[in-house]
């Protein structure tokens, strides 16, 4: 019986890959005041994850955009075009979400709403049905569609543990009347999970999602938690971060013992050009085949120390930064416009 319920899981994002997607930015899309400067950006990221494995990228204009990859060195036999339109970039919250065990990807598709019906997300939430019926992801389809859920709302450490906050998953227009204990058992039926972790504490100054999981803590190997850390009493962020580091300290792993837990510093604050605060993190890594790509932000001794973080949860992998500005001027980040596609091959 307990062989046949974990038939199929949910890896962890250390898992080997098959690929990663990216869905472009263009004139449609909110950055289309710093078209230039996002799009550098986007490059960057391609170009390192091409070195390492496949690139899936997602654009209306695949021409412009494969023209771009090539004159900006990527390594184009690892890069997939779909042509494709679409309404933004977060292809983290959009994308399909694998589940491996039977030697068939499963890709489950969950509903995507703009956080919560926050912005328009129509072309976005079916890019998952697109990809498939044109061939590019090859597997059993899972139509999860009654559920919202985005694929930054959760971590998973591949033996059946899933990380949340109850702040996203229970904010506004997102799947009420349902209620924690009505999430959390679709949660387990759905990505097929043995319990479900929940943070109650950690929202950072101008996130758009209402506290993902991925902005503030994330599970790597051997039972760690990398987790945001605020040390200036004086930052308005200060008492909340400290609630969640308090509650992480708490959280058992799935055999009773406390979690190896490693402290990512603070960004200093960023604002944008009307004084807002901009949700900056280095929570918001993304891990793939060899190396852990993760977002700098201009900060020498807080970037330095967050590569130095990163290398002692992931030893035997690259620490690669990425300039992220571009990105945390529309309230993401590195994770936000990624999302990793198992192999089923290597597990």
């Amino acid at each position: 019986m307990e062989q046949q319920k974990r038939q199929l899981f949910l890896p962890a994002e250390w898992h080997r890959q098959q690929m990663v997607q990216l869905t472009w930015p263009h004139e449609g899309t909110d950055w289309n005041y710093m078209l230039e400067e996002v799009e550098a950006c986007f490059l960057e990221i391609a170009k390192a994850i091409s070195k390492r494995e496949r690139v899936l990228v997602v654009a209306p204009d695949t021409d412009a955009v494969g023209k771009q990859l090539e004159e900006a060195g990527a390594r184009m036999q690892n890069i997939t075009l779909f042509q494709c339109e679409t309404n933004d970039t977060w292809a983290r919250d959009h994308a399909f979400i694998t589940l491996l065990g039977d030697n068939v990807p499963h890709y489950v598709d969950f509903c995507f709403n703009g956080w919560g019906r926050k912005f328009e997300a129509s072309l976005d939430n079916a890019i998952n049905g697109k990809l498939y019926d044109a061939g590019i992801v090859k597997g059993e389809y899972e139509d999860c569609t009654s559920l919202v859920l985005e694929g930054g709302s959760i971590e998973s450490d591949g033996k059946g543990t899933i990380l949340t906050t109850s702040q996203c998953l229970l904010a506004p227009h997102r799947n009420q009347p349902m209620e924690r204990d009505d999430i959390e058992k679709c949660l387990k039926r759905m990505l097929h999970a043995d319990r479900v972790l929940w943070l109650d504490y950690g929202n950072l100054i101008g996130d758009d999602t209402d506290g993902h999981v991925d902005t503030i803590a994330r599970l790597a190997p051997n039972d760690t938690i990398v987790y945001m850390q605020c040390t200036d009493k004086n930052d308005a962020q200060h008492d909340d971060l400290a609630e969640m580091e308090r509650q992480i300290s708490e959280l058992r792993t799935a055999e009773g013992k406390p979690y190896r837990m490693l402290a990512l510093p603070s960004p200093s604050p960023i604002h944008d050009e009307e004084g807002e605060r901009l949700p900056a993190t280095y929570a918001n890594f993304l891990v793939i085949n060899g190396a852990v790509l993760y977002p700098t932000y201009a900060q020498p001794e807080n970037d330095a120390k967050a590569a130095e973080v990163l290398k002692e949860a992931f030893p035997s992998l690259e620490i690669v930064g990425i300039d992220c500005r571009a990105l945390i001027k529309q309230h993401g980040s590195l994770h936000c416009v990624t999302m990793q596609y198992p192999d089923s091959r290597k597990y």
